[in-house]
This record gives structure tokens, sequence and C-alpha cells, in this order.
């Protein structure tokens, strides 16, 4: 069976894509969690992963003595091992557009993920309010990000972002999160995806892992101690 190493569900927008992409999908699949209690060379969550992975991060699928890292790996791993599920479309143009997509929020989208890290059990709304006024970098991923979905979604007739749902949704699911943790403006169209992404049973499921984790790291939230 394949395993999936994770870390903190209540942080970790990287390892959510994966596990929701396997999860939602229907794949069976053994959850490890490596719990971040810091990032140092010896620490217990690198020393956990270093004899696995010669990256030292989550996630990290293993298929028995295979190690596959990165989550456009994971998700390229997992698409041609279950061929028969369609995690990308058929369609060969919105294929490359939804991979054109996910290399984005892989490579870019930097204001958005350094202002608003991802909390999923917190409501941080006037944290938000105060992000949006002063941070134009965000203003303008999510001024970005509202433009390709309302696209997409009115290209592929929804509800996901490509009709059915595929590794791309999967892949924003963490941006979703983020939205609605920190209230930040969109339309009423980006609005309702957001929802159905966060209705989806495998991130319901991982919703319900964060809160029971009840894990607070400080240096993943530097805006409390600031208060």
């Amino acid at each position: 069976m394949i395993k999936l190493y994770i870390g903190n569900k209540n942080y970790s927008s990287w390892s959510m894509r994966p596990w929701v992409l396997l999860k939602q999908a229907g794949i069976d699949f053994e959850e490890v969690m490596v719990r971040f209690d810091s990032f140092e060379s010896q620490s217990q969550f690198k020393t956990t992963l270093a004899p696995l992975s010669p990256t030292g991060k989550v996630p990290l699928l293993m298929d028995g003595d295979l190690a596959v890292w990165d989550t456009l790996a994971i998700a390229e791993y997992v698409a041609e091992t279950f061929p028969n599920l369609q995690l990308w479309p058929a369609d060969k143009t919105a294929r490359a557009r939804a991979r054109s997509v996910c290399a984005e929020m892989h490579s870019g989208f930097t204001g958005l993920r350094s202002n608003c890290p991802m909390n999923i059990e917190a409501t941080l709304l006037e944290t938000g309010a105060l992000i949006w006024r002063d941070k134009p970098a965000v203003r303008a991923d999510v001024v970005r990000l509202s433009a390709m979905w309302t696209e997409l979604l009115a290209q592929y007739g929804g509800p996901m972002l490509f009709g059915q749902f595929s590794v791309a949704d999967a892949y924003f699911a963490p941006v979703c999160a983020r939205l609605k943790t920190y209230g930040l403006p969109v339309s009423p169209v980006v609005g309702a995806y957001v929802s159905r992404v966060l209705a989806l049973p495998g991130v319901q499921d991982w919703i319900t892992g964060a809160l029971a984790e009840k894990d607070f790291l400080d240096f993943e939230e530097p805006y409390r101690l600031q208060r």
C-alpha cells in the first residue's frame, strides 16, 4: 500500500494537496504524520524523513522502496498509477491548462503564501483585513486567482475548475482554506467555488483531522505572538 508522509494537518498546505487528491479519488493509502517539532537538522521531523528522502521534507509518497517527493511529482505519479481515475482532464488542451495552473501555484503566489500561512482551526478576520490593507502582493495574488478560477469555471462549466474533480482542485484546496481563514474578499463566483472545494468529502476529512490536532506551534503562528 502507498504511504504518504505528511506534516501537521492544521499547518501543512503542501501535505494537504496530495492527501486530498488521494482521499477524494478513493485511493487507499497509509498516512504517516510527522509532527512539525522544528526544522533543525537534529529535530525529530528531520531525523525521521532524512533516511527516506533527500529533501527531508513533506509530503513524501512511498510506494514500496520508491520515494516520490514534491507535490507535482506525487500528483503525476498517482495519476499515472491510477489512469482510470482521470485525475488530470482527459482532453489534451484542458490537461495542459490544468498542469499550467498547478505549476503556477507551485512556483508563485508568494505574497499570499508568505503573509497568510495556512491555519485550518483559526478564524483570523481582523488579521486578514490588515493584510488586505497593507500587503499589495496579497491583493495581487487574490486578483490573479480570482481571474483564473472565474475563467476556468466559465469555460469548463464547473462545479470544479475543469468540470469534475482533478489534481487542480486538490492543488488549490489549501488556498481555499486560506481565503476562509483570513476572510479575504472575493467575488460570489469565487466564493461559491471555495465553498464547494471545502465541502468535498476529502477536504472535510482533512479539516476534521486538523481540528482534532490541537497542537499550537508558535513558529507557525507569528501573528498571534505579536498581540
